[in-house]
């Protein structure tokens, strides 16, 4: 079964996208980005983005419910303005992942959706 999730706390949408889409026991998150509920890029460039994108995870994993979480993410895909900057995040990563090890790409771009992004994070999470 399908359900779109629209989730209270995060801006919205920037087009036709829901936050999160789970089917069949698997949650796909859109690109995560470092903004504030009122569509603002937090100041402090990738590693203050980078908190604030997993802190609006956690948004949606409890929205999701059923103790979904960050032990329960299979797969990370980063996208960075900055790929040499990808050593400065680990320490947030592994804050807020602990343990537990998802399959991990990181890809270069030139440019993200909002100006003043650094990173964008999306993500396939196993609900149970």
């Amino acid at each position: 079964m399908r359900k779109e999730y629209q989730v209270k706390g995060l801006p919205a949408p920037l087009s036709h996208y829901a936050d999160a889409v789970s089917y069949n026991g698997v949650l796909y998150l859109s690109g995560v980005i470092g903004v504030d509920s009122a569509n603002n890029v937090v100041a402090g460039g990738t590693l203050s983005q980078t908190r604030k994108i997993f802190e609006n995870m956690q948004l949606i994993f409890d929205e999701v419910g059923g103790g979904v979480g960050f032990k329960d993410v299979l797969k990370v895909t980063v996208y960075m303005l900055d790929v040499n900057e990808r050593s400065d995040i680990n320490p947030v990563r592994k804050e807020f992942f602990g343990r537990y090890k998802p399959a991990s790409t990181l890809i270069g771009v030139n440019k993200l959706a909002l100006p003043d992004l650094r990173i964008e994070i999306e993500a396939i999470v196993a609900m149970g």
